[in-house]
């Protein structure tokens, strides 16, 4: 997924040489957590709005040299590399530079989470399942496998929790049906972590439950 369009140089890189309050001006106008510092056209690193606002107003940013953050991608970096750059640095704008390091534009983290929501995984309709199983254990093909024997489609999976030697495994899939598809993970020793309307295991062991109590007091 080409996220090219997305680029954006509305706002410009400040100059190493500027003064604090320049920056602090940006933050003031902006809701953006860092801002691009250049020498020359070459990015150096990213201010960010905490910093600026610590820092002695009429200093240079030169002089502050040392508080700069080095994140930036590439133009030609894929859309969860930049998404996944964005997490990491807890900023909600992301420079790109070239294979020369010249800036040459940023992204903004809300444009990036769009073009995750076009995606299949959020954007068709389907049932979201959750399950757990040793980190040894499992296998994306074994869950596929899965899915795909009980008459399921996967629009998409990623792991979303790990802990230890338990993975947990998030995936969207298709309105088929469900409770076949939980049962088939049951007897792969995965564990259910999904909340959702009973299934029929659950139920079904109700109602035995109840047969019973009512047996027994007879």
């Amino acid at each position: 997924m080409n996220i090219a369009q997305f680029i954006l140089n509305d706002v410009a890189p400040l100059a190493i040489n500027d003064a604090v309050k320049e920056a602090q001006l940006v933050f003031n106008q902006l809701t953006f957590s860092h801002i691009p510092i250049t020498e020359n056209g070459v990015y150096l690193g990213c201010l960010s709005e905490t910093d600026a606002h610590c820092f002695e107003a009429d200093k240079s940013i030169n002089e502050f040299r040392y508080a700069l953050e080095q994140f930036f991608v590439r133009k030609q970096t894929n859309w969860i590399d930049v998404l996944e750059a964005f997490a990491q640095n807890s900023s909600n704008i992301m420079p790109i530079l070239n294979e020369k390091n010249d800036y040459i534009g940023y992204y903004e983290l809300n444009d990036i989470i769009h073009v995750f929501n076009d995606t299949p995984f959020l954007h068709e309709l389907g049932s979201v399942l959750i399950v757990e199983k040793g980190v040894k254990d499992y296998s994306f093909s074994e869950i596929c496998q899965i899915v795909e024997s009980n008459n399921g489609r996967l629009l998409g999976a990623f792991i979303s929790k790990a802990e230890q030697d338990v993975v947990q495994v998030t995936m969207k899939l298709n309105n088929a049906s469900l409770n076949d598809i939980v049962q088939s993970f049951r007897r792969y020793s995965y564990n259910i972590v999904s909340e959702f309307a009973e299934d029929t295991y659950i139920k079904s062991l109700k109602e035995r439950s109840e047969y019973l109590n009512k047996y027994l007091n007879i």
